[in-house]
């Protein structure tokens, strides 16, 4: 099973490096396409645009639309639920009608669950108890399977960045890891949100943090000729070990920078 993970695209059309957010995310998605083996999936981790706004999504869906592997969107801070939900509402797997957006994807060797640590009032996030219950319940429907987690914030102290804590307390985070832990069943965390490539543990399960996909909004240190290559992640999984994860730096020709489409203003 393999899946390709990215994140922090923000894509925005009123920021001076909005064409560069945009070609850095259709880079990401061909490297994904040309990728032999295929991967089975591809999962958003959140902040897929940076305003929220429906017209963001329309840029950041047709981008989307050209993978060929199925997509997985989750809500980031700079999300807007509301709108996110009615541009991805066609996926078939956002419920409708509830607040926050969480699902579990079942048809994996691996049951693959997205949480939803959007917090509206601060960047940092929130793991309620409303979302506990939620979380709860959807580890409890199945019991045989190994489990993967998708968070947009990193429930681990955080080694790398300003902020080692990503919750807006240190007791939402608890919660959250608690629940992972004490499940026995999952076997990997993997997030986004902090714009940098790391590594931890929640517990003794592994853990991982993606890159922001939008070069001009990555930190951490790059050689010169990576300044603009986008990156991102690649999780294998095998029965026999878990996960193995793979930054993966897209290629130059995937496609060239002046192939890029124009920004939609719509």
């Amino acid at each position: 099973m393999i899946i390709a993970q990215i994140s922090d695209t923000h894509i925005a059309l009123d920021s001076p490096d909005a064409r560069q957010r945009i070609n850095d995310f259709e880079r990401a998605i061909a490297d994904i396409n040309a990728l032999d083996p295929a991967p089975d999936l591809i999962v958003h981790t959140g902040d897929i645009v940076h305003n929220g706004r429906l017209e963001e999504y329309a840029q950041a869906g047709a981008v989307l639309a050209t993978a060929r592997a199925p997509v997985y969107v989750m809500a980031g801070n700079k999300d807007d639920r509301v709108n996110l939900r009615t541009a991805f509402a066609g996926g078939g797997y956002l419920t409708p009608g509830t607040e926050f957006i969480d699902y579990v994807i079942e048809k994996y060797p691996v049951r693959l669950i997205a949480v939803d640590t959007l917090n509206t009032l601060s960047n940092k996030g929130d793991f309620c108890i409303e979302r506990t219950r939620r979380l709860t319940a959807m580890i409890g429907v199945e019991t045989t399977k190994p489990i993967a987690v998708f968070a947009h914030h990193p429930p681990f102290v955080v080694p790398v960045g300003p902020d080692s804590i990503n919750f807006e307390t240190l007791q939402m985070m608890e919660r959250l890891r608690q629940i992972l832990v004490e499940s026995g069943r999952v076997i990997a965390v993997i997030s986004g949100h902090v714009h940098r490539g790391t590594a931890g543990y929640v517990g003794s399960i592994p853990a991982t943090v993606m890159p922001s996909i939008a070069t001009t909004l990555r930190k951490g240190e790059y050689p010169p000729h990576m300044k603009t290559l986008p990156v991102y992640h690649i999780h294998r999984y095998d029965p026999a070990w878990g996960f193995g994860t793979e930054t993966r730096i897209v290629a130059t020709t995937y496609p060239s920078p002046d192939a890029t489409v124009a920004v939609r203003r719509e």
